[in-house]
C-alpha cells in the first residue's frame, strides 16, 4: 500500500490516472488520521469518541473463473480508530483493478478486499458484498426476466453481433442485464449500467444476448452511443417490436438512461435502480 504519512505529494486525487483493469493493491494510498486530528486536541490514544467511516461502492465488479462478469455492491465500515483512512480516488482505482481479474468466488473476492483494506487502514475492516437487485438495498427492479445468472463462458470483451441468433418462434418478452459496462472515449473511465430490451420478433437466444451485452465491457463509447450501437445490431433481427433502455451508474452526481425504440414503444415509468 502506498503510506507516505506527512504529504499528499503523490496521491492520486487531483490528478490524471490510468484506469486499470488487473488486480493491484499498491493502488490503496492510505492517509495517517493523526495529522487532521492534532489541530482539534485529539490524540489517538485517547479518542473522544467512538464511530465508523461507512462507504458503498456502486462500481464492484470481477470476472469468475469462466470470465464471466459479477457485479456487486460493496458495503466497507473502517472504525474510527484505525491509524489510517484510505484515500477515495486511490479507493476507486483499486477496486477498478478487479474488473478483468478473475477469481473462483465471491468469497475470494471478500477475503481479498478484507486483507488490503485493512493493510491500508491499520485496522479491521467490515466487507459486505451485495447483489445489485438485493433486498437489502431497497432497490426498484427492472420488470422482466434477468439474464445474469446464465452460467456461460466469455473469453472476448468487444461486441460482436455474431452473438446474436433467433429461432423461428415468435416472441414478446423483456429481458435485463446489470453487466454493461463501457469505457468513456474521453478519459477512460468505466461506465456501469443496467439494461433492458422488450422486444416481439424471433426469440432471441438469451446465451448469445447476454455474450453481445457483455462484449461492451472493454468498448470505448459514450452512453448514448452504446444504447444506439445495441438497437441497430438488434434490429437486425427483424423484430416486430424493440425498446432498448441502459440506466447509468451515476458519475459527479450526473446519471443518464438513454433509450431508442421502434414507434409506439415507451420504456417503463421512471426507475431508481440500486446503483442510482
Amino acid at each position: 500500500m502506498a503510506n507516505r504519512p506527512d504529504t499528499l505529494e503523490h496521491a492520486p486525487l487531483g490528478r490524471d490516472s490510468a484506469y486499470p483493469e488487473q488486480y493491484d493493491a499498491g493502488l490503496l494510498y492510505s492517509i495517517p488520521r493523526a495529522a487532521n486530528r492534532a489541530p482539534l486536541g485529539i490524540e489517538d490514544n485517547n479518542l473522544p469518541f467512538v464511530g465508523e467511516d461507512e462507504w458503498h461502492a456502486f462500481e464492484v465488479s470481477w470476472l469468475n473463473s469462466r470470465g464471466k462478469p459479477i457485479v456487486a455492491v460493496a458495503r466497507f465500515r473502517l472504525p474510527a480508530d484505525s491509524p489510517n483512512l484510505i484515500e477515495s480516488k486511490s479507493w476507486k482505482l483499486y477496486l477498478n483493478s478487479l474488473n478483468q481479474t478473475r477469481f473462483e468466488s465471491q468469497e475470494a473476492v471478500q477475503r481479498v478486499l478484507v486483507r488490503d483494506l485493512a493493510a491500508a487502514a491499520g485496522a479491521a475492516v467490515s466487507v459486505a458484498l451485495l447483489g445489485v437487485d438485493d433486498s437489502e438495498l431497497n432497490p426498484q427492479r427492472l420488470p422482466g426476466e434477468c439474464l445474469d445468472d446464465l452460467d456461460i463462458d466469455i473469453s472476448d470483451y468487444t461486441p460482436s453481433a455474431a452473438h446474436l441468433v433467433v429461432g423461428e418462434e415468435i416472441v414478446e418478452e423483456t429481458l435485463y442485464s446489470h453487466l454493461l459496462k463501457s469505457n468513456c472515449p474521453v478519459t477512460g473511465q468505466p461506465d456501469w449500467g443496467s439494461v433492458l430490451i422488450r422486444y416481439k420478433g424471433p426469440k432471441i437466444d438469451r446465451e448469445g444476448l447476454l455474450r453481445y451485452l457483455i462484449g461492451y465491457r472493454q468498448h470505448q463509447d459514450f452512453h448514448e452511443h452504446c444504447v444506439e450501437h445495441i438497437f441497430t445490431d438488434l434490429m437486425q433481427l427483424k423484430p416486430e417490436k424493440l425498446l432498448v433502455l441502459a440506466r447509468y451508474v451515476r458519475r459527479g452526481g450526473l446519471d443518464i438512461s438513454p433509450w431508442r425504440a421502434t414507434p409506439g414503444l415507451t420504456p417503463p415509468s421512471p426507475l431508481r435502480l440500486a446503483r442510482q
